[in-house]
């Protein structure tokens, strides 16, 4: 029968893709955990990993039995948790995904917050695009997530908004204007955000009867940027939350405008920590 110390091994080996970060964040000794993870192998009679100069990815197997660990240890911690709660105290783990874009402006004031509420919960932040905080949501690598709204099958409240505004270089005929069309954008090549952008504009768009010629996609907003700032094309980007512009890039207010409305989600079988977070965000970052 695997011990909770080899799954939680595997499972955070797997998070933290590699032994050497898992051991940290366990406060175990690598070799320790390097044990764990062969004795559940060998326990399930399959190698779960494959170990390389890179890190570490799952075989099939692994796949499928780090659904099944991620359950099991996410149900031990919600039971540790939900019994310091009835001692009247918050304890445990917050995993929270959040988009680069955000964590700055609209994430840090509610995690500022419920830190002073609650310090003995532990938090754990990872950043990635939306569709990662969906599928870290769905996994259970994270409890708690970034997501634009609406959205299905979530208990979420609103975190904020942003505006979106179109990029562009500063030689562009459009640079000149006070704010810029749909149609005015589609005039030249594209470059599309792939890290959950498009997904605002692209039914505005469809309602004004327009269609990008992409001709770039990049996820990393600072790489839209710089394909901007060499003449390759236009963009739109959130507003709030662009890394500093670089020379010779403009931002300009798009027309109609086109508001990115964001929430933090949480599934139903989320942890207390998770619940209060969420609390946290309901209430806003400024409430007693």
């Amino acid at each position: 029968m695997p011990t909770v110390l080899q799954l939680e091994s595997f499972v955070t080996v797997v998070d933290e893709r590699g032994f050497t970060a898992a051991s940290r964040r366990l406060g175990l000794s690598q070799p320790a955990v390097s044990r764990a993870v062969a004795m559940l192998e060998k326990e399930l009679g399959l190698p779960l990993l494959v170990r390389g100069r890179s890190g570490v990815t799952l075989t099939e197997a692994g796949s499928r039995a780090l659904t099944h660990a991620r359950h099991v240890v996410g149900h031990l911690a919600s039971m540790r948790t939900d019994i310091a709660v009835l001692a009247g105290d918050l304890t445990g783990t917050l995993t929270l995904a959040s988009l680069p874009s955000v964590t700055a402006n609209l994430v840090t004031p509610h995690l500022r917050a419920f830190v002073q509420r609650h310090p003995a919960v532990r938090v754990r932040l990872l950043e990635g695009s939306e569709e990662e905080v969906r599928d870290w949501l769905d996994q259970g690598a994270a409890e708690a997530g970034v997501v634009s709204l609406p959205i299905r099958g979530l208990d979420s409240e609103v975190l904020g908004e942003q505006d979106m505004v179109a990029v562009l270089p500063e030689a562009n005929m459009l640079a000149a204007a006070d704010s810029v069309t749909y149609a005015q954008l589609a005039t030249y090549p594209f470059v599309r955000s792939t890290g959950g952008c498009a997904e605002v504009f692209t039914p505005v768009a469809r309602q004004a009867g327009v269609e990008f010629d992409v001709a770039f996609e990049a996820r990393d907003m600072s790489a839209v940027l710089g394909i901007v700032q060499a003449g390759l094309g236009v963009s739109i980007l959130p507003g709030a939350g662009l890394p500093p512009l670089p020379d010779g890039v403009v931002v300009r207010p798009l027309v109609p405008r086109t508001v990115r409305q964001l929430g933090v989600a949480v599934s139903a079988s989320a942890s207390a920590p998770a619940r209060a977070f969420l609390a946290q965000v309901a209430r806003g970052p400024e409430a007693d």
